[in-house]
């Protein structure tokens, strides 16, 4: 089991393989969430403010696994599951290729060699999808377990999507969470705040 970078989103098809930028791999979400993590791991104390400067330190895969499973410690069960469905998956596109009552004999074949070129990309996009949600997960419950009021970032496209993804995370739970996720501008920057209005 790795994490490493496996890219957008593959459309597979008889004619070739093209990649949807729109739809991109999770994996570079991975690090800001552990880096919210780390920022908000700690002892609070009422009405007092806390600064965390981001580690650009850009951490190997080894170390990268060791960080997420302190905050998903069955982060390998989850892969496991994850890549029996994936498996499960490419085989239902592969029998679907071969029963095309579409597509001639040389297009079927086409197509299911573009998905067995794909089977490794589509493999690693799956394992880090699954490790982006389980780290997502882990801060909202450490949003909740902690009381924490509202988390600030800078206004940049990554971490809003990190943020939206916690706020999906809070909707999601037993009992969900209102949450409102707001950008404003403070001296001339812009900044992404995610409020947690019921706790």
């Amino acid at each position: 089991m790795k994490l490493k970078y496996a890219g957008p989103k593959p459309i597979i098809s008889h004619t070739g393989i093209t990649f949807d930028n729109n739809k991109e791999d999770k994996f570079i979400y991975t690090g800001i969430v552990l880096q919210l993590l780390k920022a908000l791991s700690h002892t609070y104390h009422d009405d007092k403010k806390y600064v965390y400067n981001t580690d650009n330190k850009v951490l190997s895969d080894d170390d990268l696994l060791m960080e997420v499973k302190k905050y998903c410690p069955d982060i390998r069960t989850l892969i496991e599951s994850r890549s029996n469905t994936i498996e499960e998956e490419v085989e239902h596109q592969l029998q679907r290729a071969h029963d095309s009552c579409v597509l001639g004999e040389d297009c079927k074949e086409v197509l299911e060699n573009n998905i067995n070129i794909m089977h490794d990309y589509l493999v690693q996009r799956s394992v880090n999808k699954v490790v982006y949600y389980c780290l997502i997960n882990a801060l909202a419950k450490l949003l909740l377990e902690d009381h924490i009021d509202y988390v600030t970032v800078p206004m940049l496209q990554n971490y809003f999507h990190v943020l939206h993804s916690v706020q999906g995370s809070l909707k999601l739970q037993k009992a969900p969470v209102e949450t409102k996720l707001e950008i404003y501008k403070e001296k001339g920057e812009l900044f992404a705040e995610l409020k947690v209005i019921n706790q």
